[in-house]
């Protein structure tokens, strides 16, 4: 589980295919890796995956994920190349502060933007959901944009906004979003479980 709170801002290393297998992407890092374990997850850009090696250059830390073509196909992955910028989350420990939301890690779909102004210090930026997706999103409530947990301010139709305040753009991939780009999205979980008890049986 996490919380939507950003504490790393990464690079793809390397993209590599195994022959006959999965997609293997290492990551550079500011993390202390040897406080990582082999096996842990890491939230990459909103994507739950598994560090399956680990290791630091210089100052610098890094590890490798492996990411099934299911992934590459339901989410911005496979689109990601290297020198890519990646927000990183480390998964909650007991006791830690819930700063945004919970979040889980498993992307719903992907949503564009289709519209960025500046909002005095802030910027608006405005995304379109896929159809499915728009009945989860609600004025005020919760969701998750590649691993940001944000407050959505108005919906219309499968679009909503959000604002993004200054320490935000610097700190997280919001900072170089332009209008076309995809953001994986996750929707928030109270309003998953609320549309399923409303539904018909």
């Amino acid at each position: 589980m996490f919380t939507g709170i950003i504490t790393d801002l990464g690079t793809v290393r390397e993209r590599k295919r195994e022959p006959g297998g999965d997609t293997l992407f290492t990551f550079d890092t500011s993390y202390d890796m040897t406080t990582v374990d082999i096996g842990a997850s890491i939230a990459c850009n909103g994507v739950c995956l598994t560090v399956i090696e680990k290791g630091t250059t210089g100052d610098r830390g890094w590890f490798t994920v492996q990411a099934s073509d299911e992934t590459l196909s339901k989410t911005t992955l496979g689109d990601w190349d290297e020198g890519r910028r990646v927000n990183f989350e480390r998964a909650l420990k007991m006791g830690d502060e819930l700063g945004g939301h919970v979040v889980s890690g498993h992307v719903d779909g992907v949503a564009r933007v289709v519209d960025i102004r500046g909002e005095n210090e802030s910027r608006r930026y405005v995304f379109e959901v896929p159809e499915g997706l728009k009945k989860f999103v609600a004025p005020k409530g919760s969701v998750t944009l590649d691993g940001v947990s944000l407050t959505v301010n108005e919906v219309e139709g499968a679009r909503f906004g959000v604002n993004i305040i200054p320490h935000t753009q610097e700190v997280t991939t919001f900072g170089t979003y332009k209008v076309g780009d995809p953001v994986n999205m996750e929707i928030d979980m109270l309003a998953r479980y609320v549309a399923r008890l409303l539904e018909k049986d």
